[in-house]
Order: structure tokens, then sequence, then C-alpha cells
């Protein structure tokens, strides 16, 4: 049975509302530490061949142009948008922003590995470095009781002054995983990303080598969301909604004049 234009106008409906969602969800996180937009992919559903390009029209001619109708629209899916995000001076030791590609590894209280861009780390009742959850940065980081002057390097290397010692003392190093395919990792919520077939395994290293950021200090890597871009996204969307609102009305009326004539 062929797709009437009350079905595929209602397939655009969907679309559009879900298009409303990503949007709502961008500004929602417009102040999200290292949060990155996401943009609703859309594709064509199933044509309805009622005549195919080359089929022969009679014993001698061929059709140059088919008659294919559509039946709608749906979600392709979402992307994420990794571009950098500003770079904002927060002055707190602790505070941590990648300046490039890459991702901090956090382990989840499952014992998983966790990848998130958002540095405002703290400290455990144990000294160690984690995320507002008490999630621990991987590889785990302690501060000793006491410690003073915390610094960690565009590397990586975390040194502080220690009780008992006049120079600073080496307490490990923060490394970064890159993805070949970083739009691949499925968003667990918690500012926390996993990795997919889709994304790649993790390849691991110093901050700085082989594509990876560098960590700056004291700072925080804000959210790259437009609000401009982001209500230019809304009106668009929302007059499309509008337009496919209007066809249902339109075909209803048609339908219901050529019933009442009929």
């Amino acid at each position: 049975m062929p797709t009437s234009a009350l079905q595929v106008a209602r397939t655009g409906l969907e679309a559009q509302d879900t298009r409303m969602r990503v949007i709502a969800h961008n500004l929602a996180n417009i102040g999200t530490t290292g949060f990155k937009r996401d943009r609703a992919d859309f594709e064509t559903l199933s044509y309805d061949d009622a005549r195919v390009a080359g089929q022969r029209s009679t014993g001698e001619t061929a059709y140059a142009i088919g008659l294919n109708l559509g039946t709608g629209v749906s979600v392709q899916g979402t992307t994420r948008i990794d571009t950098q995000g500003t770079l904002s001076t927060t002055s707190n030791p602790l505070d941590l922003a990648l300046d490039g590609d890459g991702f901090f590894q956090i382990e989840t209280p499952g014992g998983q590995t966790a990848y998130t861009r958002a540095g405002n780390f703290t400290l455990s009742a144990e000294g160690q470095l984690v995320t507002a959850q008490g999630f621990a940065l991987q590889p785990g980081i302690t501060v000793p009781a006491g410690a003073q002057s915390i610094s960690i390097g565009p590397d990586g290397t975390v040194s502080a002054l220690v009780p008992g010692n006049t120079t600073p003392a080496e307490l490990g190093q923060v490394t970064i995983a890159s993805f070949v395919n970083p739009a691949g990792l499925r968003a667990m919520g918690d500012n926390l990303l996993q990795e997919t077939a889709a994304s790649g395994a993790a390849d691991v290293g110093a901050a700085g080598e082989n594509g990876r950021g560098q960590i700056r200090q004291g700072m925080l890597e804000a959210s790259n969301v437009n609000v401009v871009e982001e209500l230019v996204e809304m009106i668009e969307a929302q007059r499309a909604y509008e337009i496919n609102s209007k066809m249902i009305s339109a075909v209803d009326e048609m339908l219901r004049n050529a019933n009442q004539t009929l």
C-alpha cells in the first residue's frame, strides 16, 4: 500500500521533535565542564518505486526517469562534535584542562575505565585525585597529607613538596587516552564516555605526544556549545515542525473535500 502524505508528514514531526530534544540537551549543558555538543543527523526512509528508471516504456524505448515516491524521514543518529572548548583559568591546582585531543582516564565503581574531558578533580579522604562523584583518576595519583605546592606539568608529571623534603617529590604522571574515532565513544552520563567497537581501542600515553593534547593546570575546558548556533537550529526545527503540521492539516482538508464531493 502506498504511503500517504499524512504518514510522511508524521515522520517529519517525529524527526524534528528528536532534533529539538538534542538542541535542548545541548543548551541544558552549556555550563557543563568539558561537554561536547550533539548534532541530529537525518536520513530518508525507503522509497515506493512506482516506475524504475530504465524500465521499458514500449517495445523500443525505456523510461529516462523513474517515479519514486519517498516515505518520509528518520533520525540516522547523533554525532558528537568534539571541537575544543574555551579554556578558563580557575587558579585551583587540582583543575586540569586538555589543550588538544585526548581524554582523562577514570576508574568506575565496576572497575572499568571510562573517559572524560572534565578535569575538575578533587582529593578523596585518602588523598587520591578523584572526580566529583568520587571516581578515581587513572593511573592513580595519591597526594601525601600535608603536601604543598602541587604542580602538574604539561606532560602530566605530578610533583609536590612533602613534609620532610626541601625539593619537590614526583608523585606520578597523569596519562592521556586518545582514539581513532572519538565520536564513536558512548556517553554514560556523569561527564563520562565508554569505549566501543566503533571508537577503537584507547591509545594511552604521555600528554603532548603522538597528537595528544597537553595538560593545563589551574584551568578548565568549557562546553563547546554556541548559544547563537543552537538558537538558529532551534528556530529551523520549529519552522520545519510547523510546516509538517500544516502539511497534515492541508492533506486532511483535501481528503475531507474529496469525501464530501464523492
